[in-house]
This record gives C-alpha cells, structure tokens and sequence, in this order.
C-alpha cells in the first residue's frame, strides 16, 4: 500500500502553467465584465441624473408661467425677457395665498411710514418685498419692507420711495421670480438660478441652455416682445447635460432637450 502511494505522480510544471493561464484568463474576463459594468452604471447615472435636472427645470419654469400676471394692478408687466444667448425669464404674479391692503393716511413724505388697518398686516412681513400702486396716477414701485407694527399697522420701507403715496393707494405682497443661467462661476458646470429679487439661488446644475419665443395674440412667434400684455403663450427649451463626459462610449457630454409650450391664462383679457 505504501510503495502504491509513493507511486503517484504530482502536478508538472506543464499542468500549473496551463491552469494558472486558464486562471489568468477567467480573472481578466471577470474584471473586464465588472469594468464595464461599471462604466455603463456611471453612464446611466450621469444619464438619470442629466433628465431629472433637465425635467426639474421645465417643471418649475412651466409653474411660473402659469402664474404670470395673476391679479397684478394695472400697469406692472407680468414677464419681463432677456433675448440674450442663453436666455433668461422674469414671472411676476400676486403671491399666494393674497396679501393685500389699502393705505388708511396719506404719506406726508416719501420716507414717511406707510399706514394700514392694523388688521391687515399681519400677512406682511419684515425683509420681503412688496409693491404699492397709486391708482388715481395709474403708477406703483417694489419696496422691501423693514418693519411691520401689527398694533399700529405701520409698515416700514428701506430708504425712501419715489413719492409720498395718497390714501387708498394699495399695496401687495408680489411674486418677482427670475430664471436665468450661471455659466461664469463655474464655467465646466453651468447652472440654473432662480432668483426671487436680489437673492440667487441654485436650482439645478448642468444646465446648458435655455431659450423662449413668445406667441403674440395676433399669432406670431418672437424672440422678444415691447409689451407683456400682448404675449398669449411662452415657448420653453431646456438644454440639460451630463455631468462627466460618457465613460463608457469615450464620447463628450450627452445632452438632453426638452421643450414646452405654456399658454398664460392669466393674460388673455
């Protein structure tokens, strides 16, 4: 039994290079297929990623617009438009839910608090911006407010206004929402901004371009308009982009466009 086990001959040389090859080879195969996966998986993200910012911003820009010119006074445009390379797009609209009221006293000076029932001010509030209209002169002007006294109903503004305001003048809590996009500050990422006022915000990255047309009420479609009254529908184009170039394809960033039209029922008098 022993000499039968001495007998028995080992792996060659031969054998452990043809099984270490064959071991090379399902190894390679096996990390070719996870590298490959795993670009293709960075390359659906970048994709998904790509379609979520670019519906994101069709969605809210599209939100707006439909908004626009909801129960403005007479006399304050309801879009104002920049036919620029890319473009941008400012909606203004009475802010929800309505804050509005009518001034009980006449400003004696342009500095002069503005007074209303003191009922009626409990919906303003301090570092907002509102708007006051004179009706009798058909004219108005943006203020931010720095102060409310809900005792009193005085309201408080930065600095000075144009004028001193007769009584029963208005005043309104406005909506002034911009779009627009950054492609300076980071010149490899471009963004969209929505900026209420004067104050920036990022709402999506690797937003590459955005261009509108308007449709006029006698049917013609414009770069850009003299007066917002006139508009009847906003077309939208969103260009969105991937973040990385595709890593699986070796090709530039992929791009995704999307457009819409959106019809201002708020405009159609």
């Amino acid at each position: 039994m022993l000499s039968r086990i001495r007998s028995n001959k080992g792996v060659t040389l031969i054998e452990l290079l043809v099984a270490s090859v064959i071991a090379l080879i399902c190894a390679g195969a096996a990390l070719e297929l996870y590298v490959n996966q795993q670009k293709n998986w960075l390359a659906q993200e970048n994709i998904t990623d790509m379609q979520q910012n670019g519906r994101a911003t069709l969605d809210e820009i599209v939100y707006h617009a439909r908004q626009a010119g909801y129960q403005l006074p007479p006399g304050l445009s309801a879009i104002f438009a920049s036919n620029s390379n890319p473009d941008s797009i400012t909606f203004v609209y009475l802010k929800e839910p309505v804050c509005e009221a009518e001034l009980t006293d006449a400003m004696s000076l342009p500095s002069s608090d503005i007074e209303i029932l003191p009922a009626d001010a409990d919906c303003f509030e301090v570092n907002t911006w509102a708007y006051i209209y004179d009706p009798t002169n058909d004219d108005g002007e943006f203020f931010l407010i720095a102060g409310v006294d809900n005792n009193t109903g005085y309201i408080q503004h930065t600095g000075p206004l144009s004028k001193a305001y007769p009584l029963s003048s208005e005043i309104y809590t406005i909506e002034f929402v911009t779009f627009y996009i950054d492609n300076t500050t980071d010149t490899l990422h471009p963004k969209l901004m929505y900026q209420r006022f004067d104050q920036p915000n990022i709402y999506a990255d690797n937003i590459e371009d955005l261009n509108f047309t308007y449709t006029l009420a006698h049917g013609a479609v414009v770069d850009s308009f003299i007066a917002s009254s006139v508009v009847r529908e906003v077309n939208i184009e969103v260009v969105a982009r991937t973040d990385r170039v595709d890593p699986a394809r070796k090709q530039d960033y992929l791009r995704d466009t999307l457009r819409t039209t959106v019809y201002l029922r708020n405009m159609d008098f």
